[in-house]
């Protein structure tokens, strides 16, 4: 399967469910207290961040999707927090507050990265306090093509029977991230997103993949599914739908830091693919991308576009320097977007020699990043005269792209990159020879944007013309 990532801006989702508020507070700790044998803290930094359904919605707008958050909060200052974070990240808030109940709050204390203790604050909400909640419901499915009910048994989702109806009703997929063993409070759903406990809690353990498969088609059959995903953690997730072959694709994570909020991003990868149009095969090998990505992280975390597309190159199995322009534009924006430095420099280098491979990595040294430009055959000839180039142009990036120094090559047909530099714009613009900053192609926009401009001296004892005046002198002296 041939895995691409979506245009998700234009995947409009609705997130149902019970919202949160997750602090982290960090500190030292060195000693024990007297009063307990417990560690005391010195707490510094703090953090908050959404949780429970407010996560996936934040999940949905870190991928660059349009999320709306439907839930219920208390009317304190928790919920104003939350909905600040949120509002701030793109997501559009709609909260039903209530004043006799507190908004869900859940504090960590961390030391060295290791939790120590978790404090919750909250008191779930009765089925009568969600009935206002259906009104807007019905009003926001209007403005998406799929709902996320994000289920943490609190109490928000009492009527889930109720409210994937009315949305298949109107043609709406509905994802579901469940909770508990009455699975059938989801009937009808498009999808359900179990874990593997969550899932052997309503079906039994399952001591194999057949077991797994056969019980996980019935319970399609008997609540009405259009599938079931099982998350299955170091075993990746299985897919399954009643009209096609079980689909299990194994987990990207190459090191597990911490779980929490992977369903959260699951259900939000999931949800925003199908929403933009993916097929299920797709849809799901998103979202296991995406749930590689934040079990490497500390906390209830995100997966962007930038690293999904990162995550993407590093399992690709065709990998190449040589990039067409839109393919390095997007792969130096998830370059910057983690911080690292880009270099870029251009030529014709038609023979390649010493003197290249030492400018080329003294350009290196400069940055994170080297992209190499280099003039295409009729741009080499227009400079060098009709005879030039004497390597084809595949010919001299393929060898470019061989060097250690290298990451990206990249052809431009003008005599000049100036229009190319100024699409890419390097941090740092690097010419070899005896050029004045101001007079290199590219020096306005780049500098323009916070960029710089380094003048490279060449080996001088190094020359493709005086290679190709020896060779042709040597082929003058045997044929003579």
């Amino acid at each position: 399967m041939s895995l691409t990532i979506p245009n998700f801006d234009r995947a409009r989702v609705l997130v149902v469910g019970d919202l949160m508020l997750d602090r982290y507070w960090h500190g030292d700790t060195s000693r024990i207290s007297p009063e307990a044998p417990v560690p005391v803290v010195r707490v510094g930094p703090s953090e908050e961040r959404p949780g429970g359904a407010a996560n996936v919605a934040l999940n949905l707008a870190a991928l660059g999707a349009r999320p709306y958050l439907l839930g219920l909060t208390g009317h304190d200052e928790a919920a104003d927090t939350l909905e600040r974070v949120l509002t701030e990240a793109g997501v559009r808030c709609r909260f039903l507050r209530f004043g006799s109940h507190p908004t869900i709050t859940k504090l960590r204390v961390l030391s060295r990265h290791q939790q120590l203790i978790r404090l919750d604050f909250e008191q779930g909400f009765l089925p009568e306090d969600t009935a206002p909640l259906a009104l807007d419901y019905a009003e926001l499915l209007d403005e998406v093509e799929v709902v996320v009910l994000s289920d943490y048994g609190k109490g928000t989702l009492a009527a889930s029977r109720e409210l994937i109806a009315l949305a298949r009703s109107q043609g709406k997929a509905v994802v579901v991230d469940p909770k508990g063993s009455d699975f059938a409070r989801y009937r009808g759903a498009t999808v359900i997103t179990p874990n593997r406990n969550e899932f052997e809690q309503v079906v039994g353990r399952c001591a194999d993949e057949a077991t797994l498969i056969e019980r996980g088609e019935a319970l399609i059959g008997r609540e009405l599914l259009g599938a079931l995903l099982v998350t299955r953690s170091e075993e990746g997730m299985t897919l399954l739908r009643a009209d096609a072959q079980p689909l299990t694709l194994p987990t990207h994570a190459r090191e597990v830091f911490d779980v929490t909020g992977a369903g959260d991003t699951v259900v939000a990868a999931l949800a925003a693919a199908l929403a933009a149009g993916e097929d299920w095969p797709q849809a799901v090998a998103l979202a296991n991308l995406a749930a590689g990505i934040v079990v490497g992280k500390l906390g209830t975390a995100t997966a962007t576009t930038a690293e999904l597309r990162r995550a993407l190159h590093a399992h690709d199995e065709q990998p190449t320097g040589v990039l067409a322009v839109e393919s390095l534009a997007q792969v130096v924006e998830d370059a910057r977007i983690h911080g690292e430095r880009i270099v870029m420099t251009n030529g014709c280098f038609d023979i390649l020699h010493a003197g290249h491979v030492d400018y080329l990595t003294k350009a290196r040294q400069l940055g994170d990043r080297l992209i190499v430009a280099v003039n295409t055959d009729e741009s080499v000839a227009r400079l060098k005269g009709p005879k030039r180039p004497i390597n084809i142009l595949a010919h001299r990036m393929a060898v470019l792209a061989g060097l250690s120094a290298v990451d990206w090559v990249v052809s431009f047909a003008e005599d000049t990159p100036e229009r190319l530099i100024c699409r890419l714009l390097p941090d740092v613009l690097v010419k070899g020879g005896d050029y004045r900053a101001e007079d290199v192609a590219g020096y306005g926009c780049v500098t323009a944007h916070g960029g710089e401009v380094r003048i490279i001296d060449f080996r001088y004892d190094c020359s493709t013309s005086k290679i190709v005046q020896a060779i042709r002198r040597g082929d003058a002296e045997t044929h003579s």
